[in-house]
């Protein structure tokens, strides 16, 4: 057996960042699949979009060459009407790019809603099918599945949007200032196009820096936001161990490491403006320069004024679109359609054994059983042998951490063993097809999952065929008949939100107990509830046909148990309650300190029902609440 806190210092590290220096190629390929995919599945959308930014571009094509001719044959020649004429024309030609604009956004969000909501089905589908997959290991802590449900699949959308609504624009506005600079002044392109492609051979040679940059501030970002999210939720156990000290060491290195990300992003950022200055500055500079050239060789006025009005009321600004728009924002979309790509990555299935076996009833044996949390790190549990007989009442107890809930994960097939053999209902576990073991077993971990629905639905969500009168018994047997009367009966609606701690936990428990499984695993699913609530819910599967393994959460639950699996960190012990008792000082200890005092059942007076807890003593202190710690330690 490994040490008494094992089971929590060798749990899986949080994730570690990918390889910064992985190939553009791939991100690209990534945002580029996202973008055909996307416009495949809305080509109706597509095609309007594009008609109308066609149509929001013409301004760009016009603006000069409407220009020239207010100043040539208007200000210069003391013609006001034609000069009016000509701003009148720039004018309505704006107008109707941007009306053109407006209409591109209805087209726009056919195209990107679908596509996050695909995105978090992706990402959801994938992760948990990481999660329940036996051998894929946990990667994802969750801080980490939240920032890429939140801020990645956002950034993505966004991105995307960006893209198909500013491509388009730029390329278009980028044509229209060089064919209308080519028509109203020829001798002037080499002048406009030469800085706009030296500007955009930078930006190309800047992108894959940006991308390596920026994919690092994304996993500075997930790694800081997952070993917050760690350390908070270890906070007394840091403290117990004085390990506060390095915690903030540990802290503060996440924070500074994403600090430095974020600012090594921002130097290259900042080489953007050079961009904006080089393809969309220089060409005014050189236009001006050139001025006096180009009007001795026949230019207007006029003409100089269009090509000027060509590069900085159209050029510039598609230009700053390219680099801090458009830029940025493919760089991110890139980032994060890879690393979303990643999460909604599902494992391969694990085949099926064949010949797959099917266990004949629920009892379970465990030989020689030998678990640890990496190659490196302490054993939880180490030779641990274990016999029971269909029917049996195993209760599991011990100090935290002592690798309870790993024995629950080992015994239903969600961890497999670094050695040993398990069998359950006298076939070897790893020979049990996932169909027939996922009827064959049932494992309520600590935190009950009920999800919005009818109470029915969540009550028989194992057992979809139940008959009303099996439900109604099980509601009575369990104790909830006042939670299912306050629901509105079986077919009420369920606020997951709306229920106590308790109420979830009795939801949990009953659809358990109407499940068809012949071993049923509760692993402190009784954490919430009261004395005499737990009672009844213990009596109640007793009666129930099968095997039941409680990790105990009070030790009331050892004295009614068949057996009693005794964990303390040695030789694992198993008998019955009384004779641990007479026989193991250490057990004798547990139960002595957590009735300390306490009596066994609370007064009725301390109830509370709506919270599923008992308040005013300490008769409701479990095993491993700060109460029965503090018992222990003193």
């Amino acid at each position: 057996m490994g040490h008494p806190t094992a089971e929590h210092t060798a749990r899986p590290p949080r994730p570690t960042p990918r390889p910064a220096a992985r190939s553009l190629t791939a991100a690209n390929g990534a945002a580029l699949r996202l973008i055909r995919g996307s416009l495949a599945d809305n080509r109706a959308a597509a095609l309007r979009l594009t008609w109308w930014t066609l149509l929001s571009a013409a301004p760009a094509l016009v603006s000069g060459k409407a220009l020239a001719l207010a100043v040539d044959q208007g200000f210069l020649v003391d013609r006001p009407r034609t000069a009016a004429l000509g701003l009148g024309l720039f004018a309505l030609c704006t107008l109707g790019g941007a009306w053109a604009s407006r209409q591109t956004y209805p087209w726009l969000a056919e195209i990107v809603e679908p596509l996050r909501d695909r995105l978090l089905r992706d990402v959801v589908t994938g992760t948990l099918h990481r999660a329940v997959t036996p051998g894929t290991g946990q990667d994802d802590c969750a801080a980490v599945a939240v920032a890429r449900l939140t801020r990645q699949v956002e950034a993505v959308r966004d991105a995307l949007a960006g893209q198909l609504m500013l491509l388009w624009q730029f390329l278009l506005t980028v044509a229209a200032v060089v064919t209308g600079t080519a028509v109203l002044a020829p001798a002037a392109v080499p002048l406009v196009a030469g800085p706009l492609l030296v500007a955009l051979g930078l930006f190309a040679v800047l992108a894959p820096a940006t991308v390596r940059r920026q994919r690092a501030a994304f996993d500075a970002e997930e790694t800081l936001a997952g070993g917050a999210v760690e350390t908070v939720a270890a906070l007394r156990d840091i403290v117990a161990c004085g390990a506060h000290e390095h915690a903030q060491r540990e802290g503060l290195d996440a924070v500074r490491r994403h600090l430095r990300a974020s600012r090594a992003l921002a130097s290259v950022s900042a080489l953007r403006r050079l961009i904006v200055a080089l393809g969309a500055h220089s060409p005014v500079l050189l236009v001006v320069l050139a001025a006096p050239s180009l009007l001795a060789h026949g230019m207007t006025a006029g003409e100089i004024v269009g090509v000027l009005a060509y590069v900085l009321a159209t050029l510039e600004p598609a230009i700053r679109l390219l680099v801090q728009g458009l830029g940025a924002s493919w760089l991110r979309l890139a980032v994060a359609a890879e690393r979303l790509a990643d999460a909604a990555r599902r494992p391969d299935p694990r085949p099926d054994p064949r010949p797959a076996l099917r266990p004949a009833d629920g009892s379970a044996a465990l030989s020689g059983i030998a678990f640890a949390y990496g190659p490196e790190a302490e054993p939880v549990l180490d030779g641990l042998d274990l016999s029971l007989a269909d029917g049996d009442h195993l209760v599991v107890v011990g100090p935290s951490g002592i690798g309870k809930s790993t024995l629950a994960d080992l015994l239903t097939g969600m961890l497999a063993p670094r050695r040993g053999q398990i069998l359950l209902g006298g076939v070897p576990l790893d020979r049990v097809a996932r169909h027939d073991l996922a009827h064959a077993r049932v494992l309520l971990p600590q935190t009950p999952y009920v999800f919005a629905g009818t109470l029915r639905e969540n009550l028989c969500y194992l057992a979809a065929d139940t008959p009303d009168g099996v439900l109604a018994e099980a509601v009575e047997e369990l104790g909830m008949s006042a939670l299912a009367e306050r629901l509105g009966g079986p077919d009420g609606r369920v606020d997951p939100a709306g229920l106590s701690s308790g109420e979830r936990e009795l939801v949990a428990l009953a659809r358990a107990y109407l499940s068809t499984a012949r071993l049923v695993v509760l692993d402190e699913a009784t954490a919430h509830l009261d004395a005499a609530a737990e009672r009844q819910v213990d009596e109640a599967f007793r009666r129930r046909p099968g095997t039941v393994v409680t990790i105990a959460h009070r030790m009331t639950s050892a004295r009614r148990a068949d057996q009693v699996l005794l964990l303390d960190g040695g030789r694992p012990r198993v008998g019955t309650h009384r004779t641990l008792l007479a026989q193991v000082p250490f057990y004798a200890d547990l139960m002595g300190h957590w009735r300390t005092g306490a009596s066994e059942e609370p007064h009725a007076g301390n109830l509370h029902p709506r919270d599923g807890s008992a308040r005013g003593d300490s008769a409701g202190a479990g095993l491993n609440s700060p109460d029965a710690a503090s018992d222990r330690s003193s």
